[in-house]
C-alpha cells in the first residue's frame, strides 16, 4: 500500500465524537480495513481506495445509531484532508467519496472498488449481531462462505488486529495524551 496511514488515523482519532472502542471506533476500522484488503486482493478493486475508506466512513458519526449523513460528512472529513494527509487521482477521490456517501443506503454497485469498500463493512456486521449475507455483497470473494465465517468470527469476537499500534501508531486501550 502506498498511502501512510498513522497521520490520517491520528487525525481522525482526535476529532471522533464516540467512544473510540465502540461499535463504530478503530476495531471496527481496522477490521473494515482487513476485510477490505483481502477483498480487493480477490477481486481487483484499488486497495488503497478502499483502505481509506476503510477509516473515513463512519469517522464522522455522531452517535451509534440512525445517522443518516454519517458517510456523507466521512467524505467531507476526507475532501478536507485530501492533498495534506493523503494523495489519490481524481478517480481513486471519486470512488473514496461515492463509497463513503452510500454505504449506509446503497446495495449494490457496478465498480468494483466500490462494492468492495461496501463489503468490507458489510462483513463486520457481526459486531452488531448481524450475519452478512451473500445476497447484499457485491464480489465473488465476501459472498464466499469462507470470508464471510472468517470475518464474521472476528467481528463477533470483537478481534482487535494486532496491527493497529505498528502500522497506524494507536495504543490501546487509548488515552487522550497520546493523540498530542
Amino acid at each position: 500500500m502506498a498511502i501512510e496511514m498513522r497521520g490520517i488515523v491520528r487525525h481522525i482519532v482526535r476529532e471522533y465524537k464516540l467512544p473510540l472502542t465502540g461499535i463504530h471506533g478503530i476495531v471496527h476500522w481496522a477490521r473494515v480495513f482487513d476485510n477490505g484488503q483481502r477483498v480487493a486482493e480477490a477481486s481487483g478493486a484499488d486497495p488503497d481506495v478502499v483502505a481509506l475508506f476503510a477509516l473515513f466512513h463512519d469517522s464522522r458519526r455522531r452517535n451509534d445509531g440512525y445517522d443518516p449523513d454519517h458517510g456523507r460528512r466521512g467524505a467531507e472529513l476526507a475532501k478536507e484532508v485530501r492533498g495534506e494527509l493523503f494523495e489519490l487521482s481524481d478517480s481513486q477521490f471519486a470512488l473514496l467519496i461515492e463509497a463513503c456517501c452510500g454505504h449506509t443506503d446503497c446495495r449494490h454497485h457496478d465498480n468494483i472498488t466500490i462494492g468492495a469498500c461496501w463489503d468490507s463493512d458489510r462483513l463486520d456486521l457481526g459486531r452488531v449481531g448481524t450475519r452478512a449475507h451473500p445476497h447484499y455483497l457485491n464480489t465473488d470473494e465476501a459472498k464466499r462462505e469462507e470470508t464471510i465465517a472468517w470475518a464474521d468470527g472476528r467481528a463477533v469476537f470483537n478481534v482487535v488486529p494486532d496491527w493497529i499500534e505498528d502500522r497506524w501508531g494507536i495504543k490501546l486501550p487509548i488515552a487522550a495524551e497520546d493523540l498530542h
